[in-house]
């Protein structure tokens, strides 16, 4: 029986109709594959992934799902969703609908009794949850089985996040291949998503049929956006690429997003906007939520030109007439690029998107490259610690296993949902269930990055068409020429910028001197070696310096090449021996340095030694050597602040000089990463009657 012809089919279509109507405006009318996806939940309970571009409607699918299954007698839907921006652009669109939208997140702590409540109720026709949530140990085991046993439709939204073969792997989504285990039959199941190539698409299909007889019904469209006019400029030098921003941005149409790769070129580039008279905003991860909710506000009520960000600013950002995307450096894959080109020209006829590539771009995928999921090694030994100790908090586990506080979590929450440890009250612990490491997989998915980084590469040199090649990355079997982008059209943006800004921006780039912030608080879980709570005003370092950031577009660049794996230990360079002199005598020091130390190091002896005696020299402050390690010297770097801390903390010593001497002490370093070896040598130096330590280094990671 066709699917139409069905019982309650016809007006169910209508009914559908109807609330579609409610949520988008009277001209508003089901899409095919919206219907198809409508029905197969209402009335055939099944178990959908709806892949489309940006802007087709895919909420409009829950959303009318949910009137009418609600109207049905269902419970709530519970959605999964992986930022707070989307959440809020959700629920607004309920209201629209007449649907009662609630959330739990992290920001709404102290509302969850009530929204509980209210959902016990039937006062909430959809619940909104981050994926977070679903491994906290109270919500997973109170709340989520009542949730799950009495939800009229689970939905996961940017469900891309599901599959590591995706660009924006989330390790607190592999959850949910248990939370569809263990729905009870019937209950519907709905992933959307608008970036996902075959790979990924196979991937979330797999893990939504969880061994159910019936596989996933998979609604996959065209992923071509008319509205997007895409070009490339290629510019020399980071200097080049500021000016011609903003020589060009007035002209770009309405307000749009500028994204950035790191969080310290947001900073930079807005900065020097908004000295060129552009009202800007920057916005990251680290940016006050409070600060990043009006930012966005702004945005949306064109306030601001732009808004310079990070990936931060992507899923759920939802902007109809957002007139450009300019990315300042290439996103490491093709399809991270089109997820975030498709905020732009939904609701306009045309929209600019401008790629400006950098030469450093390839060393920033090269470092998030290097997070990647650990060694087995690394793996084993965290699993025997839990196993010898129990229940341990991150914290604890952290000052046992070389890992970073972000890997090792991701780490753990990969290891629970493979059922080799659980998340309790307290921290994690072993189940003692047999564990495999899945080598061939990692490595697998390893090769698809650089796969991937290859691919936006070729993406940047391609003369065919740019909307095609973007839609053949992501297996779209109707992609065709664009006939709107630079390639097609012949029409290449100039790449002339004016001396005038070139040498405005380069003067901003190579402004020297950020500032290094002290440590203040030892690492938790040390207490078992005497470690632990605040450091004492009286063994703090001051505030220190730096010519600047890794991370950085102006000094950055120069910097990386210096400070690289294998760069060779020479005396530094005479224009950057001149930039930390500028940085030395802009720094407002409530007390001169009476004296000069350096920081002893294993793989640059040469550079730190010939920093500290040039900057003694031209100081008129006497050297009084360096602070040395007590053996061969700290051994591997260690990547997080209790190893680091450990490994530091009888492996020093101080120059015999320091304890007469009757001011602060300069204390040179090439680089501050973690900051331990500062805070520690301060620690030292503090003890051995340096009344101050000002810590002075070449580059701060980030």
């Amino acid at each position: 029986m066709a699917d139409d012809a069905r019982p309650d089919a016809g007006g169910l279509r209508q009914r559908a109709e109807a609330c579609l109507r409610s949520l988008a405006g009277d001209h508003a009318r089901l899409r095919e594959d919206q219907w198809t996806a409508i029905h197969a939940l209402v009335l055939g309970h099944r178990r959908a992934l709806v892949v489309q571009r940006t802007g087709w409607g895919k909420s409009a699918v829950y959303f009318v799902a949910t009137a009418l299954l609600r109207e049905r007698g269902a419970g709530p839907t519970v959605i999964v969703s992986p930022l707070l921006a989307l959440m809020r652009n959700q629920i607004a669109a309920a209201e629209r609908a007449g649907i009662r939208a609630a959330t739990i997140n992290s920001a709404n702590t102290d509302d969850w009794e009530r929204v509980y409540a209210d959902v016990q109720d039937g006062a909430v026709d959809v619940l909104l949850v981050s994926p977070e949530r679903l491994n906290n140990p109270d919500f997973r085991d109170q709340v989520l089985p009542k949730l799950a046993a009495g939800a009229g439709l689970v939905v996961i939204d940017e469900a891309h996040c599901i599959s590591d073969w995706g660009h924006d792997f989330r390790p607190d989504y592999r959850r949910l291949r248990t939370l569809f285990a263990e729905l009870p039959p019937g209950v519907p199941v709905l992933a959307t998503t608008a970036t996902a190539n075959a790979r990924v698409t196979r991937d979330v299909a797999d893990q939504l049929t969880s061994g159910r007889e019936h596989d996933t019904l998979v609604l996959r469209g065209p992923l071509e956006r008319e509205s997007l006019r895409l070009s490339v400029v290629r510019l020399p030098a980071a200097e080049q690429r500021l000016a011609w921003l903003a020589e060009q941005l007035d002209e770009l149409p309405g307000s749009g997003i500028i994204y950035t790769l790191t969080v310290a070129a947001a900073h930079e580039i807005a900065a020097f906007l908004r000295d060129r008279g552009h009202s800007v905003a920057a916005y990251s991860g680290q940016t006050d939520q409070a600060e990043r909710l009006q930012a966005e506000q702004d945005l949306l009520d064109n306030k601001v030109k732009a808004l310079v960000a990070t990936s931060a600013l992507g899923m759920g950002f939802d902007k109809a007439d957002l007139g450009f995307i300019v990315h300042v450096g290439a996103p490491q894959s093709p399809v991270a690029f089109y997820q975030q080109i498709g905020r732009a020209g939904r609701g306009v006829e045309r929209a600019e998107v401008i790629l400006l590539p950098g030469r450093e771009d390839r060393d920033i995928w090269a470092y998030f490259a290097s997070l990647a999921f650990p060694s087995e090694q690394v793996v084993r030994l965290a699993l025997s610690v839990l196993q010898e100790e129990g229940t341990l908090s991150t914290a604890a586990l952290e000052t046992r296993v070389d890992l970073g506080r972000s890997r090792l979590e991701m780490m753990l929450k990969v290891l629970d949902v493979d059922g080799a440890v659980r998340r309790v009250k307290g921290g994690w612990t072993a189940t003692g269930e047999p564990w495999s490491y899945d080598r061939e997989r990692y490595e697998r998915v390893a090769a698809e990055r650089s796969r991937e980084q290859r691919a936006m590469l070729d993406y940047l040199g391609t003369d065919a068409c740019r909307m095609e090649f973007l839609r053949k990355e992501l297996d779209d079997p109707e992609a065709v020429p664009c006939g709107r982008c630079d390639n097609c059209t012949g029409r290449h943006r100039s790449a002339e910028v004016s001396d005038a800004s070139a040498s405005q921006a380069r003067d901003r780039l190579r402004r020297p001197g950020v500032e290094v912030t002290p440590r203040r608080m030892w690492p938790t879980g040390m207490k078992a070696e005497g470690i632990s709570g605040r450091i004492p005003a009286t063994l703090q370092a001051e505030p220190g310096r730096a010519l600047g950031r890794l991370t950085d577009i102006g000094w950055g660049n120069r910097l990386r090449g210096m400070l690289a794996d294998g760069a060779p230990d020479e005396p530094v360079p005479g224009d950057v021996f001149d930039a930390v002199v500028k940085v030395l005598s802009s720094w407002e020091w409530s007390e001169r340095p009476a004296g000069v130390v350096a920081m002893a190091s294993v793989t640059r002896p040469k550079m730190i030694a010939d920093l500290a005696r040039r900057v003694a020299e031209i100081g008129r402050l006497p050297y009084l050597g360096e602070v040395a390690y007590v053996d061969s010297g700290p051994g591997p770097r260690r990547h997080n602040s209790a190893q680091r801390v450990r490994t530091l903390w009888h492996a020093l010593t101080v120059p015999e000089a320091v304890r007469s001497l009757g001011g602060p002490v300069l204390l040179v370093d090439d680089r501050v990463d973690t900051g331990w070896t500062i805070t520690v040598a301060a620690r030292l130096l503090r003890e051995s009657g340096a009344p101050g330590v000002l810590p002075l280094a070449l580059a701060v990671t980030s």
